[in-house]
């Protein structure tokens, strides 16, 4: 009897807690690779010094971070689905271990662009950087309902306004999309410039309120890189028409102090949407 009563509370343990394995975060110094929650500094450019550029945060399938400079980009670290990665491999794993040990790849390439749901400004004009002239402020840290990361500019100059603001990307147990939410901190109202960027070559795919890319990225840490894919949902009455640049699917926010977008990013290295057809049947449905 006691051994089944051990069994049964064992098992509910388990059950209790594994959900709560499927997000992590992650923030630290290249100088020492120690974990940290939050990295407050004057100097607005610390792409060098933080470890993977700034903070990241990861589900099974995929990791995003948000770079520790002006661009405002988020970028994409792509993975087979099996297992957490960050704090083993910090985004960069070696050929022996992608190979080996079935580690990820930093196949995605942001370029000038805001990557994947990352964030810049709109003055009527021109896009705006999230140049911080008063420092920045990154943050990682663990949530009821999952894993974030976040990135504070302070002092951005757009238009004849100066405004603060927040990426914040939230990941949750319960599912393999990311939310993004950009919010000016003061309540002012912005015009947010967010999309998903792509490369030549690559299938793009959109609809109202849907944006879908697929195709290889440029070899960059990957000497082979394969076929992945990266999209938005987003709800369009926030934001007005969407604009294929050359580089990027972008989308322009109506004025608002937040808005959100929800982003989802899939490669061949898994094994349930490993195909265009098979991302496209999730991110349309």
């Amino acid at each position: 009897m006691t051994k089944k009563i051990f069994t049964s509370v064992l098992a509910v343990l388990v059950f209790c807690i594994m959900p709560y394995a499927q997000t992590a975060s992650s923030l630290f110094w290249k100088k020492d690779s120690v974990q940290v929650h939050e990295i407050v500094s004057e100097k607005a450019d610390l792409y060098t010094e933080v470890g993977h550029h700034g903070p990241a945060v990861e589900n099974t399938h995929f990791a995003l971070r948000i770079y520790f400079n002006d661009s405002g980009a988020i970028d994409v670290y792509s993975k087979s689905g099996r297992g957490l990665e960050l704090d083993k491999f910090k985004w960069y794993p070696t050929p022996e271990q992608q190979e080996n040990e079935g580690a990820g790849c930093d196949e995605y390439m942001v370029g000038k662009t805001v990557g994947l749901g990352g964030i810049a400004l709109w003055d009527g004009s021109r896009e705006v950087k999230l140049k911080a002239t008063e420092g920045r402020t990154a943050r990682v840290g663990e949530t009821r309902n999952g894993s974030y990361a976040e990135m504070i500019a302070y002092g951005v100059v757009c238009g004849k306004d100066t405004v603060d603001i927040s990426i914040r990307v939230d990941m949750s147990k319960k599912s393999r999309k990311a939310v993004i939410t950009a919010t000016e901190l003061s309540g002012k109202p912005v015009c947010f410039l967010t999309g998903v960027n792509y490369h030549p070559g690559s299938a793009v795919k959109c609809r109202d309120g849907r944006i879908l890319v697929w195709g290889v990225h440029p070899a960059d840490v990957s000497a082979e890189p394969g076929p992945i894919g990266a999209g938005m949902i987003y709800k369009s009455g926030a934001f007005g028409p969407m604009e294929i640049t050359g580089d990027m699917v972008r989308i322009i926010s109506r004025p608002a102090s937040r808005i959100t977008t929800t982003v989802v990013a899939a490669s061949t290295k898994e094994a349930e949407l490993n195909s265009l057809k098979r991302f496209e049947n999730y991110l349309m449905e």
